[in-house]
């Protein structure tokens, strides 16, 4: 038998991707197929997957969240003076204490925070603040200083150090575009929306037309039924991520198409597998955690998922959309957490938002608020240390009009790294952070 056939064997028989792709595979990805099997038998494979480990989802609220009428400091009359048509009345806040409170519409998150389930950090941002949407995004998804460009992600760093040889699946990331946050060295990582969006090539029939099966099955699970899939926001999203590696723009290219193929199977197939009865509200953010609660519950070897609900750049009439805002969120992640708790993946999973920056303090004449600084974070999951960490910014004490941040968000990111996804947090973040008991 020729070393070529029987080395193609032998991967195919070992291999997880070999065992997805099985014969079907292009000849002329087989050269494909012998690098990436060098890289993982070389490489330092990760030894815990999100199938018996711990699992981290990202969910960016994207825009710049007003942190000062989601976690309010009822009791603070400055707050009232600077809003006198934005604060938020008393009977539309859920008391946390003497002092400050949840926005109304967060039920699900105060009962949550009463069952002691989540971690509010309060007051997070970072030294220099940039108040561009798209110039704080790539701070907080690089976690480089003010005044540094990186290329690669936090996440993609992560992947890229402490991932080696894991599965093309290791991230998951829904939307149309991959976060900045996943660029890396290595490619690692899918961004799932439409399967034909990133699949190597369709599945055909014998008249040589598309099947609409798999894309029928995606649209069920998101609960979409019409070409235009349901919004939360028109707003930022996600930067996308950086795609360019050291290898040959061909290598990189059949990389690409293998890695797509065999993840996009691999998602739908654990997708069918796993069925819910939960029922998740009708928006964008309940389609994509509802995706992700099935990818968890079918036991996708994913360590980190990527959500993001827009909409929260409330420069005028913010009452109305910041309120409905507020009831999207609850409403998604009241339903995935029960959904995770019925599946008995609520204590393996840990759900941390983040926004590139607040609002300010002032109402403006639009009956909005214009870019801040400063913002709080939440942090869910059934091993959450619960409790509030960091004092809320003082309102009087400010930087140009706005809050001065308490918390260095990377400080938050080292404490997810070092207690959650067990990772040395200095070689993903490039500095040493002091981190928070919240896991």
């Amino acid at each position: 038998m020729k070393p070529t056939l029987q080395t193609r064997r032998k991967f195919l028989r070992t291999s997880a991707l070999g065992a997805a792709a099985a014969w079907t595979l292009p000849v002329f990805l087989e050269k494909t197929f012998f690098a990436l099997d060098a890289m993982a038998a070389d490489s330092l494979t990760q030894t815990v997957t999100g199938k018996d480990n711990s699992i981290l989802v990202v969910l960016q609220l994207a825009g710049g969240n007003d942190g000062l009428n989601t976690v309010i400091p009822f009791a603070d009359d400055d707050y009232h003076r600077a809003r006198p048509k934005l604060g938020l009345a008393p009977d539309k806040i859920l008391k946390l204490d003497s002092y400050i409170g949840f926005n109304g519409k967060l039920t699900g998150l105060k009962a949550l925070h009463d069952d002691g389930h989540l971690a509010l950090v309060q007051g997070v941002g970072y030294p220099n603040p940039n108040r561009s949407h798209f110039r704080s995004t790539e701070i907080w998804q690089t976690a480089t200083d003010a005044n540094q460009i990186a290329s690669e992600g936090w996440l993609g760093r992560y992947f890229d150090n402490c991932c080696s040889g894991a599965d093309p699946t290791v991230g998951v990331s829904i939307g149309d575009q991959m976060p900045q946050a996943f660029a890396a060295k290595t490619p690692t990582g899918v961004t799932f929306s439409r399967p034909e969006q990133f699949r190597w090539k369709a599945s055909t029939g014998t008249d040589g037309k598309p099947l609409s099966g798999e894309e029928a099955f995606y649209r069920q699970l998101i609960g979409q039924t019409d070409e235009t899939p349901p919004s939360d926001g028109n707003s930022i999203a996600a930067l996308p991520g950086k795609t360019q590696t050291g290898t040959s723009t061909e290598d990189f290219l059949r990389r690409t198409a293998l890695d797509a193929q065999i993840s996009s199977e691999k998602i739908l197939a654990i997708a069918r597998k796993y069925k819910t009865n939960m029922p998740y509200p009708a928006t964008q953010l309940g389609a994509s955690l509802s995706l992700i609660a099935r990818m968890i519950g079918g036991g996708l070897p994913t360590r980190v998922y990527y959500a993001s609900l827009g909409g929260f750049d409330t420069h005028a009439g913010q009452i109305g959309s910041h309120e409905r805002l507020m009831t999207v969120l609850n409403d998604a992640l009241t339903a995935f957490v029960a959904d995770l708790r019925q599946q008995g993946n609520f204590d393996r999973v840990l759900l941390m938002t983040f926004s590139e920056f607040g609002r300010r303090v002032a109402e403006n004449a639009n009956n909005g608020t214009d870019h801040g600084t400063a913002a709080p974070m939440f942090l869910i999951g059934g091993k959450v240390k619960p409790g509030v960490f960091g004092k809320h910014p003082s309102l009087t004490d400010l930087d140009k009009g706005d809050l001065k941040f308490g918390t260095d968000f990377r400080s938050v990111y080292a404490s997810v790294l070092e207690h959650w996804l067990r990772a040395p947090s200095q070689l993903v973040l490039g500095k040493k952070f002091t981190t928070l008991p919240i896991v």
